[in-house]
């Protein structure tokens, strides 16, 4: 009868299910939604890494589509540095190509990258001769509490950092999740990426850096936060370095030097 043990438990195991079907329906309901904004979201750091919006700056998605126009896309092999303009960069999935998950076959490495995809959708700013003005690579790495994904946008040299940008991180606010703040994501613009054997050196260090032209292969460090510092300084290292785009740049210096 009501007020029963039986009655009581059956009452709040009916109101779970309904609540249970409610989040359910609406998370598969809203999941397309959910990816387009994941997708802008992404569009509008690609965006901010190259200068064509600012970080306070808040645009509708017409306005990002727009804008976005400027950015050519391409799929790049990360093994053979070949770009594959056969395949729409629209509706390639990254998530196909990753070769390696969570086994002893993965690379070590600082960075704790254990799935590294074959194929990998980079971003281009081009001149009027079709050129190459800015190059925006996507990077990931382990950080305190997290995984940061974001871009990093080097210049027509292949080795100044032009911006810098995390679209996805669970860092601690104020510390670790300053990577987001936009005066230190300033501190980028200029600096140097690769010594004289094309090693990526950068390097975000504890404490304050030197001025650009003193101190170009070092970013200050975030305050309090040491080991988000050590993941920026891995993340780029790995992704940059052999295990990442050394391949695909090394063939655009290539094609560069040749002439074609």
């Amino acid at each position: 009868m009501q007020g029963s043990v039986a009655y009581n438990v059956g009452f709040a195991l009916l109101v779970c299910f309904v609540c249970a079907l409610v989040v359910a329906s609406a998370a598969v309901s809203l999941r397309e939604r959910q990816e387009e904004n994941t997708a802008l979201e992404k569009q509008r750091n690609v965006l901010i890494a190259v200068g064509l919006a600012s970080e306070d700056e808040i645009l509708t998605r017409e306005e990002l589509l727009e804008r976005s126009e400027a950015i050519h896309q391409v799929v790049v092999d990360l093994g053979t540095g070949e770009e594959l303009p056969s395949i729409d960069p629209r509706t390639f999935e990254q998530e196909k190509f990753v070769e390696v998950s969570n086994s002893s076959e993965a690379v070590p490495n600082a960075a704790q990258v254990k799935r590294v995809p074959h194929r990998v959708l980079v971003y281009q700013l081009l001149d009027d001769r079709g050129e190459i003005r800015l190059l925006i690579l996507p990077v990931e790495g382990a950080g305190l509490w997290s995984t940061l994904r974001g871009f990093v946008a080097l210049d027509a040299d292949l080795d100044t950092i032009r911006g810098i940008t995390f679209y996805e991180h669970k860092e601690t606010p104020g510390l670790g999740g300053e990577v987001d703040n936009p005066r230190w994501k300033a501190l980028w613009q200029g600096r140097k990426v690769f010594d004289e054997n094309l090693e990526p050196v950068i390097a975000v260090i504890k404490g304050r850096a030197g001025k650009v032209e003193e101190d170009p292969y070092r970013v200050d460090g975030l305050s309090g936060a040491t080991i988000t510092s050590r993941g920026v300084t891995n993340l780029l290292h790995f992704w940059l370095g052999e295990n990442g785009f050394s391949v695909y740049l090394n063939k655009i210096r290539q094609t560069r030097r040749l002439g074609t």
